[in-house]
């Protein structure tokens, strides 16, 4: 199994949940507008840390394995993990959350 076909699986998991979130509880734009920023930035990071740890070589991917592309040093396989955490808790958050009628 290739990095990309296990990362893809991990993301393909969290999309019912996303699914079901949205469905049921009909998000608005604010919403959609900070997972996607929150999402951005942890990509951004993703790329700035993984580039820095693969420097420092802490640890190595099976080059073979890989897709090919890299966002500095850190291959795209990697930026499906910031994805998934993203959809996950930003649905898990949404489904989670009670609406609080004002007293």
């Amino acid at each position: 199994m290739t990095y990309l076909q296990l990362a893809g699986v991990f993301v393909a998991l969290t999309l019912p949940v996303l699914a079901v979130a949205v469905i049921t509880r009909r998000p608005d734009r604010r919403w959609w507008a900070v997972t996607g920023l929150t999402g951005l930035a942890l990509c951004v990071l993703t790329a700035v840390f993984d580039s820095i740890m693969i420097a420092a070589d802490l640890f190595r991917f099976d080059e073979s394995s890989l897709v090919g592309i890299h966002v500095g040093l850190a291959p795209i396989e990697d930026f499906a993990w910031p994805i998934a955490a993203t959809i996950l808790v930003s649905s898990l958050t949404l489904l989670l959350d009670r609406d609080e009628e004002p007293a």
